[in-house]
């Protein structure tokens, strides 16, 4: 009983390491150029963000936290996703 139940246990901590070693590797990225979110670029007074594929042009004005142009870019992105999934739902259905 001994044997067997430590057996159990030692499979059950390895199931557990796998699943946090599993998920670590969802969360953190391999550091890759091609994992990139943005891009300042200072000569061309661009900041491209990567994620939705748009550039704004006034890099001094974000950089001091004037953000909305960038933001509602993102969000309309986002809305365009969900709409996107959502139709595909209910094609489903």
């Amino acid at each position: 009983m001994k044997l067997l139940r430590s057996r159990l246990l030692q499979m059950a901590q390895e199931k557990h390491e796998q699943e946090i070693s599993r998920s670590r590797r969802t969360q953190v990225g391999t550091g890759d150029r091609s994992e990139k979110i943005r891009t300042y670029n200072y000569p061309q007074d661009r900041i491209t963000d990567h994620r939705i594929n748009v550039s704004v042009h006034n890099l001094p004005a974000v950089m001091e936290g004037k953000l909305d142009g960038l933001i509602s870019e993102l969000q309309k992105n986002e809305q365009t996703r969900k709409l996107a999934d959502l139709m595909s739902q209910l094609e489903k259905i």
